[in-house]
């Protein structure tokens, strides 16, 4: 039921035509998602190795069959099986030997890289069909007949055979001769009549011919007769008919006895290339949607990043909706589907046709893909391991058993609700419906809470508001709503985790032109509290996909931004080379200007001894200064190009000036900040971190900023993050006593928060409050790990839901 429901059966199919097989295509076929784990990972393996050796070309399995009838049939003491069989099994031994000798000698793409089909294929290694194909290529032609070469008597007989034939064709032509001349015969053709060559006759002349009559034409007119000198021909051609007949016989015996001696090797090529087919064939389709390998939860591959998350598919795609898609010229949109540690349900809400069933069928079938070995149309997926899957999807209306809908629904549940466990994924759609409003919600939200309390894992969709207030009400539960265009009123089909979706009945069929005043009226029949959570959750998507926008906006800047920054600084180090290079060469200009004055000077002096002591005193000169002066420049132009240097020098000799009392220090042994109250002796001071004072040796202190200001103006001026201020008198500081971290990663928004409640701290704040959003919960759990373990914290406390509720986080500081 839940296969057929999550349309396991045309996938399957689907899959089945990528095999090149009949063997291959029957596995596929036959593939079914397994609970043991070990025969997973294998077929996962071998279904990747099988990806990396198609990138580099592939293997030809067309030709390999289910060999088992015919080997039974060669395995008989003296049976001959038929040359077309042999034929066929002769195209599969060749296939058989061809994978073995890939295997043995794997080509560059795969060379080392394919463990587990070699571990398929390693009972064949040992198989040697070379001397079986030695034995039966070439020798069946493909209309079946054997070839001249299958063995020196069949040559020998055949070659008899073409000489026989020549000899009756030339005894005929005479015959044929003589009895045109005086018109006897009926035609001019030589034609055969049971087995014997003979020439056509008319019936008045027939007495004329020596020689046996071998029958009549339908009209009677001409008989057909073997001319007496030809029958001795005749009886040789028959003679050696017979002989290849039974050299035939013979050789096809041979070859039987030669391929039932290799019949274990060819049934067992036949099981494994098949597998192997179906591996290449399941790799092609992975090609073709762009699968990746799943990892399971628990296995040995997880890794530390992936330990917080169980259920993770990460832009997922619906295999069959995508490939309809692709042939129509759409484009799917993936969904990201998240259940992290600690969530077992989620809650899936929205209009409809926003894709509620598509996330829920996508879902269970990229799970049960994984767990049948297969690769999944997914960016990243990891998944907990499965015993049991069970899926309540569409209409299960039965008019045979006499079920409406909601019965029919009930039945079902009530079959899952006795057997799912743990290890169980149960998918339910539209659960509650069909009935009263009223009692279909109550009906649910005890349904959810029986399979919360199983433990197992549950995607639920509905436009109950009921059970979206029980998934904010639960730890272990989940809201997600589907996403609505109601401008264009189409489905968006994404996902967005940690909110409810609105069912916007009312303003779709307001949209599509229903009479206002009928919708008017329904909109009267709601309650204030439905209107208000209707209208909230509209306002809260709007602000979602504005924030969306916003910030794909501020990316698209920011790369510009960089690309921009990067354009001016080659520019500016460009420009700054080519200005260098010119005021090298002015300068080299005017000092050789100058000494050529300088020469034309000396020679102008009438006293040579003076001449040359003032020239040889001038070149010493000029080669001093062109020195001093080059270094001075290349000294210029190098801090001119690297003034960042420069500064980090100042910070530098800054930070290794000793501290005094006031200052602001950075501990290595802490990473904290602390405030230096004095200084004990040369290599000693005391530090105040917090509420706490502790002392520390000098070598201890990473960075010094000069304390001349108050503490609190102090933090304000090197905080990273931005809050507002004000002063109420010359001795009273005063501070925000709330932060908002949403949007930030868990380190960024740790480390704002450490800040803050440092500031908050010093200024005498009894309490603090946190925003850090809903989500997926992992920066909630994140700073308040944080904050328990903080000194300055005595207590982390969740506001009541009005206020924020698991959005937030109140903390309480010691004073």
């Amino acid at each position: 039921m839940s296969a057929e429901a999550l349309q396991w059966p045309e996938l399957i199919e689907r899959l089945a035509h990528k095999a090149q097989s009949p063997l291959g295509t029957e596995w596929i076929k036959a593939l079914e998602p397994s609970s043991d784990a070990a025969w997973v990972e294998q077929q996962q393996q071998r279904n990747a190795e099988m990806q990396k050796l198609i990138t580099g070309g592939s293997f030809d399995f067309r030709g390999i069959f289910d060999v088992t009838e015919s080997l039974e049939k060669a395995r008989i003491e003296g049976a001959a099986l038929e040359a077309m069989e042999i034929r066929s099994l002769t195209v599969h031994a060749e296939r058989v030997e061809a994978w073995r000798q890939t295997v043995l000698t794997p080509p560059d793409a795969v060379r080392d890289q394919w463990p587990g089909i070699e571990q398929l294929t390693a009972p064949l290694l040992s198989c040697d069909l070379g001397e079986l194909l030695r034995s039966l290529s070439g020798k069946i032609e493909p209309d079946g007949s054997l070839s001249d070469d299958a063995s020196p008597e069949l040559r020998r007989i055949r070659r008899a055979l073409e000489q026989q034939h020549r000899a009756i064709e030339t005894s005929l032509r005479r015959a044929l001769a003589k009895l045109s001349e005086d018109g006897s015969t009926q035609d001019s053709l030589i034609t055969v009549r049971g087995e014997r060559f003979v020439i056509p006759v008319k019936n008045e002349f027939k007495r004329k011919v020596g020689g046996v009559i071998h029958g009549s034409s339908s009209s009677g007119q001409t008989v057909f007769v073997e001319p007496m000198e030809t029958i001795e021909h005749n009886n040789e051609l028959a003679r050696l008919l017979d002989e290849e007949q039974g050299e035939i016989h013979r050789i096809l015996v041979a070859m039987t006895r030669a391929i039932a001696v290799q019949s274990d090797a060819l049934l067992l090529g036949a099981t494994i290339l098949g597998e192997a087919d179906a591996h290449q064939g399941i790799a092609r389709f992975a090609a073709e949607l762009s699968c990746i390998r799943p990892s399971f939860a628990g296995s040995t591959s997880d890794s530390e990043e992936d330990a917080t998350d169980e259920f993770n598919l990460v832009a997922a795609r619906h295999p069959l909706l995508d490939l309809r898609l692709r042939a129509q010229g759409g484009v799917i949109v993936p969904l990201t589907i998240t259940l992290p540690a600690g969530k077992r349900q989620m809650i899936i809400s929205g209009p409809n046709t926003g894709g509620k069933t598509v996330a829920l069928k996508t879902s269970g079938l990229v799970t049960l893909m994984a767990q049948a070995g297969l690769p999944v149309p997914a960016e990243k997926a990891r998944l907990p391991f499965f015993t049991a899957i069970y899926a309540d999807i569409g209409d299960a209306q039965s008019i045979e058993q006499n079920l409406s809908t909601f019965s029919a629904h009930i039945v079902h549940v009530e079959r899952i609700a006795r057997s799912a466990d743990a290890e169980s994924l149960v998918l339910l759609d539209e659960l509650g419906s069909a009935t009263d409003p009223e009692e279909g919600a109550a009906l649910a939200v005890a349904v959810a809470e029986h399979f919360l309390e199983r433990g197992a894992w549950c995607i639920i969709t509905t436009h109950l508001t009921s059970l979206k207030v029980y998934a904010a009400k639960h730890e272990g539960v989940i809201n997600a709503a589907v996403g609505f265009d109601e401008v264009a009123l189409a489905p968006t089909y994404e996902l967005r985790l940690g909110v409810p979706g609105a069912s916007a009945g009312l303003n779709i069929a307001a949209r599509l032109g229903l009479d206002p005043a009928i919708v008017a009226n329904a909109r009267s029949q709601m309650t204030t509290q439905q209107v208000d959570i209707g209208r909230f959750l509209d306002e809260l998507h709007a602000q979602l996909t504005a924030a969306s926008a916003e910030r794909e906006h501020l990316s698209v800047a920011e790369r510009e931004l960089a690309k921009e920054r990067l354009r001016l600084e080659q520019e500016g180090r460009a420009e700054q080379q080519a200005r260098t290079r010119e005021l090298e060469k002015q300068l080299k200009s005017l000092i050789e200007d100058f000494e050529v004055q300088l020469r034309d000077t000396v020679k102008a002096i009438d006293d040579k001894t003076v001449a040359q002591k003032i020239a040889r005193d001038s070149a010493l000169r000029i080669a001093r200064l062109k020195r001093e002066f080059s270094e001075q420049f290349q000294t210029t132009v190098f801090a001119h190009n690297a003034p960042s240097q420069t500064e980090a020098q100042k910070k530098t000799a800054d930070r290794q000036r000793d501290p005094k009392p006031g200052d602001i220090v950075r501990l290595k042994s802490l990473n904290r900040e602390g405030r230096v109250v004095r200084v004990i002796d040369a290599k000693t001071l005391e530090v105040a971190v917090g509420s706490m004072k502790t002392r520390v040796g000098l070598e201890d202190v990473a960075e010094i900023t000069a304390m001349a200001e108050k503490p609190l103006e102090a933090v304000k001026r090197r905080g990273g993050i931005t809050v507002s201020t004000t002063s109420n008198s010359e001795d009273s500081d005063y501070m925000s006593s709330e932060i908002n971290v949403i949007g930030r990663t868990a380190d960024e928004a740790e480390s704002e928060v450490e800040r803050f409640l440092e500031r908050a701290f010093l200024a005498g704040l009894p309490r603090i409050r946190v925003v850090h959003g809903v989500g997926m919960g992992i920066l909630r759990r994140t700073l308040r790990d944080f904050l328990v373990k903080h000194p300055h914290v005595t207590s982390v406390s969740e506001p009541p839901y009005n206020e924020g509720g698991q959005g937030a986080t109140i903390v309480e500081l010691r004073v």
